[in-house]
């Protein structure tokens, strides 16, 4: 046989593929690309192209604000917002995660109590939530009511995650290392947290980006002090310039440092496992 193979023309399902898949790259993209070049757009720019006289004064605008809301306040509200729905995301699911690998009576409805809050409107779950702090005469507030919102849309997730992971974990590792006489404490710090750490660090950049980026269930819970999110949207209606702009690229820089970090954490992890062995 020879070793040389004579291909004929592509057929035209391969360039509808193309097509569709370029189609769909630009639909995912481009709104993001535009948004970055707009960004830089001049005193004399608008929020449409042409882009003129390119300048960061749109960007200081956000630090110095003259014009625009209190975006810095609302991002060092949203960002330790975030960070604690993402451990406590993390320390509740990886825990229900280990207490469901046995059965026990009423685990079926401890489960879907869980996840109900999955198919309940973001809106209706912020109403009822501040009507129920209001009852109990609590104050709302953003590491108050708007944490156990952000909760409840959270968790969810990460108990999925976690259940399919230690779903899939086989128990010969733990009995390999209950015979070379670990405890189980040892076990489970030697054994099981590294083989499902790629999974912990996925249920933390779910419960990060989900609350960072959470608008209906913020929007009745954060009290007087907008978080981010609430503080865009309340933007869009008293700023037409490009400081819009500047701040979407700010909060894309942010969700995209704390994705580097999380699969920067998941390859350390690897490698440290590959020389272990």
């Amino acid at each position: 046989m020879s070793a040389s193979h004579s291909y004929g023309p592509r057929p035209w399902t391969f360039y509808a593929l193309a097509a569709l898949f370029t189609l769909f790259v630009i639909f995912l993209y481009g709104p993001m690309i535009a948004v970055l070049v707009l960004s830089f757009q001049g005193p004399s720019g608008s929020l449409v192209f042409p882009l003129r006289d390119p300048s960061l004064m749109w960007f200081d605008e956000l630090f110095n604000p003259r014009r625009t809301g209190d975006v810095m306040g609302a991002l060092g509200r949203s960002l330790p917002l975030a960070v604690l729905v993402m451990i406590l995301t993390v320390l509740i699911s990886v825990t229900a995660g280990f207490a469901f690998r046995r059965r026990f009576r009423g685990a079926t409805i401890i489960f879907y109590t869980a996840i109900a809050s999955l198919i309940i409107p973001g809106l209706v779950l912020s109403i009822g939530t501040l009507v129920t702090f209001k009852y109990l005469g609590l104050r709302a507030a953003w590491y108050t009511s708007a944490l156990g919102a952000h909760l409840s849309w959270s968790l969810p997730f990460g108990l999925l995650i976690m259940f399919a992971i230690l779903g899939r974990l086989s128990p010969s590792y733990e009995e390999a290392a209950y015979d070379l006489g670990a405890s189980k404490w040892q076990t489970v710090k030697n054994v099981v947290v590294p083989i499902v750490f790629p999974g912990m660090i996925a249920v933390a950049l779910f419960g990060f980006t989900l609350s960072y980026d959470e608008f209906p269930r913020s929007w009745l819970t954060v009290g007087t002090k907008n978080t981010l999110p609430l503080e865009i949207w309340t933007m869009t209606t008293n700023v037409t310039s490009p400081a819009l702009y500047a701040l979407g690229t700010v909060t894309t820089v942010v969700s995209f440092i704390v994705i580097a970090i999380a699969l920067g954490s998941i390859v350390i992890i690897q490698r440290k496992r590959s020389r272990g062995k």
